[in-house]
């Protein structure tokens, strides 16, 4: 489906100069002279290139439609994920480096969605927030309590985050995936 340049928006796959790029940000901007335009940040989600592109109102680019499709992970493999179709049971082996930051939170038997182009993965989406236990944590400096502060804390998958100070070594604690970022106390 062909678009023109300023209705792309964050989130978007384009098929842009023979691939498949992820809109990540946009900006709009309107010079003074010449007409708008809408700058893009893209990431090629074949090779992990990223560019930044210039889309003037006239043009237009191909909007891609990917396929999702439910996997379960089974275990990992050197540098490679092996996934099971949660339908046909079929695995599949995947390269770690396609989950990018997201990788220490993949946990065994986590369910993902395998984004499809033409039937070949080329990303995995966890979900948004998981559980993790907190194996080390800096101790409150005294007087800190009263304000917002944050102190570092080690999860269980060795990733570094930002805690309140009353959290503490062994506690379970919701961590948003993406943004690597403590969300609360696991109930």
């Amino acid at each position: 489906m062909k678009i023109s340049g300023v209705d792309i928006r964050p989130g978007n796959i384009l098929e842009y100069e023979r691939g498949i790029w992820k809109v990540a940000k946009i900006q709009h901007t309107q010079p003074g002279k010449g007409g708008a335009y809408m700058q893009v940040e893209m990431k090629n989600l074949m090779d992990g290139r990223k560019t930044n592109v210039r889309f003037r109102s006239a043009d237009t680019v191909e909007r891609v439609r990917l396929d999702t499709k439910e996997f379960q992970f089974l275990y990992a493999e050197g540098d490679s994920l092996v996934f099971m179709d949660n339908d046909t049971y079929e695995q599949i082996t995947l390269p770690a480096d396609l989950l990018g930051d997201a990788r220490p939170f993949l946990q065994d038997g986590m369910q993902v969605t395998l984004e499809l182009w033409e039937d070949r993965p080329i990303s995995v989406d966890l979900p948004a927030q998981v559980e993790a236990l907190i194996i080390e944590a800096d101790a409150v400096v005294k007087g800190q309590t009263a304000s917002s502060s944050y102190k570092p804390a080690i999860l269980d998958n060795g990733v570094r985050i930002m805690v309140p100070p009353h959290i503490e070594s062994g506690t379970r604690i919701v961590v948003d995936v993406y943004e690597q970022a403590y969300v609360g106390k696991a109930g």
